[in-house]
């Protein structure tokens, strides 16, 4: 940091609440104006995704950008694209040790370091994209996700998300349990312990590497994100068969890793600046995946060949129960961990009820009238 603006201008205060207010669904229509030199403080990101990647990679630039107007140039960020400062799977202990003050992310990779932190991008037959939001904002999620990442001095925020995942790409049909046993599939989180339980060998690699993997060989299937994010990334090129649900991320949020030393040292309208730029962007990110996603997924298929397929019932049945035993383990693995597994599935049992209710049931009729 190069120093503090005032903290005492009420006025500012004022117009600062009125700009976040007005701003929330989308970005600013004008740029910025600089701030004064002896009032500017830049802060560094960096990020897991390759740069501009639609879908997570455009959100950290778009992120930056928010936090760039609305603290009319006060605070600003220098974004790192995966590998231009830190490695993609090392952006955590870069915040941790004070090479950055922000990363974009997900908080899948960091299960080695603690199992629970997967929940926060998604669990396995867990939380849709407004559950999870919910469980977050309303359900007790983010005092655990805090709690959790309290010992690292880091603070999440939600900043983005890809939407419902789909199930992966396979360079053969998945037509029974017994295809998966002694595959190589890129798949991080609980779900890649999930398919290690039905019999394949879940590999954990940065997004930039998975094309590569995938066309040599290294690797006989991926999953990512959704048909946009895919795409952009080629996997139709090496691996035609595309596979739904995404049972084991039927979210995608991503996260916004915050130095909790560095925030504790803006003055109180620029934290909200940072905290407020989070949740407009992940708001406008899920929004944009699911505009997207319908067409980029015709596309695949009628201009790429790709085929759509879906997993077996089976091995469905199977991934659920193997999933609720995942569950348990990360619970079992500590104190907090417990309380994070504990309160995923309140959330989960919470919000089941009147999402069958309401959206399932719906969207049985609308197909049925269609």
């Amino acid at each position: 940091m190069t120093g503090h603006p005032d903290r005492t201008g009420l006025s500012r205060r004022a117009a600062l609440g009125a700009t976040l207010a007005g701003a929330a669904g989308a970005m600013l229509a004008r740029p910025a104006l600089a701030a004064p030199a002896s009032e500017a403080i830049e802060w560094r990101m960096v990020t897991s995704w390759p740069k501009n990647l639609p879908g997570p990679g455009v959100t950290a630039e778009r992120l930056a950008k928010r936090i760039a107007d609305l603290s009319g140039g006060r605070l600003t960020i220098k974004v790192y694209a995966a590998g231009e400062l830190v490695p993609p799977l090392e952006v955590f202990d870069a915040v941790t040790n004070g090479a950055a003050e922000m990363a974009h992310t997900a908080s899948l990779f960091w299960q080695g370091k603690m199992p629970a932190a997967a929940l926060f991008t998604a669990g396995p037959f867990g939380l849709t994209p407004l559950e999870h939001i919910a469980w977050i904002n309303h359900g007790g999620g983010q005092e655990v996700w805090e709690k959790l990442y309290a010992p690292f001095g880091v603070r999440p925020l939600m900043a983005g998300n890809t939407g419902f995942q789909m199930g992966g790409w396979f360079r053969k049909e998945i037509t029974s349990l017994d295809d998966l046993k002694g595959l190589k599939i890129r798949m991080p989180g609980l779900g890649g312990e999930v398919m290690r339980r039905l019999g394949a060998t879940p590999v954990s690699l940065p997004p930039g590497e998975i094309f590569t993997a995938l066309e040599s060989g290294v690797i006989d299937g991926t999953e990512f994100l959704g048909p946009w994010s895919d795409a952009a990334l080629g996997f139709y090129k090496v691996a035609k068969y595309y596979y739904a649900p995404g049972f084991h991320e039927p979210n995608g949020t991503g996260e916004a890793l915050v130095s909790k030393e560095a925030f504790a040292a803006l003055p109180a309208d620029l934290q909200a600046v940072v905290e407020h730029a989070a949740a407009a962007e992940n708001i406008f990110a899920l929004t944009e995946s699911e505009w997207h996603n319908g067409a980029a997924l015709t596309r695949l298929r009628e201009e790429h060949g790709v085929e759509l397929r879906y997993y077996p019932d089976t091995l469905l049945a199977a991934a659920a129960t193997a999933s609720e035993d995942v569950l348990d383990m990360v619970a079992d693995h500590d104190a907090v961990s417990a309380e994070v597994v504990a309160s995923f599935r309140n959330a989960r049992s919470t919000q089941a009820t009147w999402s069958r209710v309401s959206q399932a049931r719906f969207l049985s009729a609308r197909d049925a009238a269609s």
